[in-house]
């Protein structure tokens, strides 16, 4: 998956973490007291949004306010790890501090949290800087992210300004909120909020899918877009503004700290989507990628390997043989994963080198592969009543066991059209002795931005020689596998 370039305009924050061991109370107060072993530097607020997109392999343009201290010369040093993330966006400004949160810890609790910040809104000409220069990050943007923590930089009138230049240019912009209303946000394409925000900004109930689901309309409402909600264990939901609603629910994960975590999901939806893929395989993916981020201490990111990992462990099981309707479901699934399917077929009656190739082949295309075989009289109307060698079952377990093979299924037909027309794989492949203009259900694919792969065979091999040499009577030679 190949990521695009997101501008993130918003409130960047310096997060300290000062941990250590307590041993005793202060004989001074009843407090007590941390000796001091480790101090962690991390990015914060949008710029740890931009830290979990460039985790991903994005590319970032920053756009942000810092005060000229030295936590702004940390911030960038922080920043400076990623070659992805573009600073020049970061404004200056003499007469503020730059933001930062200290959390003090022992061990995985937080004690005490102590924030330095200006949250008032900047002077007019510092206002203009932030605006052009998020203009100039937009202009080279496929996505605009909005990161809103309430410090000063996101107020009405630079709102109004990002979001009308990104919608002019039909850049998708997503909204990371913390007003008490959405209605700043107007012409957002997605509000982001958790579930606290969202009761906060309608004054409805969030405690059920459908109390959800109503604040969730009222919010899109305030906005004018689609409303994703972030429910902590419970997963999220996804209003979309042609009220259209999925719940999309949480797997199981030991959660250690939930700092950052809606960072985490708002940086891997714009990443999602700026890879062109859909809503909801992006919030299908900043799910599971949100659970990774509450698995680790502390403001983290998530990178591209262990999402790649964690959505692997959360795709369904194959359980092999299946119904093409049960296949179709899964594929969809898959696909909402981020996973790329691929499919192939053929009788593969008595199986041998060749037909291992061609399956390693089709495997080495794609994330999960789906192998269709065609039914006994399927088999007997095109090869002859001598065959098939093995029954449908048969030849649907030993083509189930390859390690390659995420699903077999069974069709009736002379082609598998119909199969291809259900499952709509990503890739189709087959053998090199066909021409692209011959494979059944190639149309179908590269109507839906798929492709057609034609692989080298092994010459000699096919199952009607193996009878032949084993003196048996071999149906007519057809232009399916054998």
């Amino acid at each position: 998956m190949h990521f695009g370039t997101i501008a993130i305009v918003g409130d960047v924050i310096l997060d300290r973490y000062i941990s250590g061991r307590i041993d005793r109370i202060s004989p001074e107060a009843p407090v007590p007291v941390l000796v001091h072993e480790h101090l962690d530097i991390v990015a914060g607020g949008a710029a740890n949004v931009a830290a979990n997109a460039a985790a991903l392999g994005a590319r970032v343009c920053l756009v942000g306010l810092v005060g000229v201290d030295e936590h702004a010369t940390r911030l960038s040093h922080t920043l400076a790890r990623w070659d992805q993330i573009d600073t020049r966006g970061l404004v200056r400004d003499a007469h503020r501090q730059t933001t930062t949160k200290t959390r003090v810890m022992s061990g995985r609790q937080q004690i005490v949290r102590i924030d330095n910040e200006d949250t008032h809104p900047p002077e007019p000409a510092i206002q203009a800087e932030l605006v052009k220069q998020a203009y100039m990050a937009i202009d080279g943007a496929d996505i605009l992210i909005c990161s809103d923590y309430g410090k000063g930089v996101l107020d009405d009138s630079v709102l109004d300004a990002v979001i009308a230049h990104a919608r002019a240019r039909n850049i998708p912009v997503i909204v990371d909120p913390k007003r008490t209303s959405f209605a700043a946000y107007r012409g957002a394409t997605l509000v982001t909020p958790n579930r606290q925000e969202l009761a906060r900004a309608t004054g409805l109930p969030v405690r059920t899918d459908d109390q959800i689901t109503a604040a969730a309309r009222a919010a899109g409402a305030q906005s004018g877009g689609s409303i994703l909600v972030t429910r902590s264990e419970e997963g999220m939901t996804l209003w979309q503004d042609d009220g259209t609603v999925s719940h999309v629910r949480s797997r199981a994960a030991e959660v250690f700290d939930v700092s950052g975590a809606g960072d985490c999901v708002v940086a891997t939806v714009a990443a999602i989507l700026s890879a062109g893929q859909s809503m909801e395989t992006a919030v299908t993916i900043a799910n599971t990628a949100a659970a990774v981020a509450v698995g680790k201490l502390g403001t983290t990111t998530v990178s591209r390997s262990e999402l790649s990992h964690a959505l692997m462990r959360d795709m369904p099981d194959s359980g092999k043989l299946v119904t093409l309707e049960q296949a179709a479901a899964m594929a969809r699934d898959w696909r909402h994963h981020g996973a790329r399917v691929v499919f192939t077929n053929g009788c593969f009656d008595l199986l041998h080198p060749g037909h291992i190739s061609l399956i390693q082949a089709a495997a080495a295309q794609g994330d999960k592969l789906i192998v269709a075989l065609n039914t006994d009289r399927s088999v007997r109307r095109l090869k002859g009543e001598s065959r098939p060698i093995q029954d449908e079952r048969a030849r649907a377990t030993v083509i189930g066991a390859l390690r390659n093979v995420d699903l077999v299924v069974l069709f009736d037909q002379d082609t598998p059209r119909e199969a291809i027309r259900m499952i709509l794989p990503d890739v189709i492949v087959k053998g090199a002795d066909y021409r692209e203009d011959e494979v059944v259900g190639g149309d179908i694919v590269k109507a839906n931005g798929g492709r057609v792969v034609l692989v080298d065979i092994m010459p000699g091999r096919s199952t009607t020689s193996l009878v032949k040499q084993a003196g048996g009577q071999p149906g007519a030679e057809t232009d399916i596998p054998a």
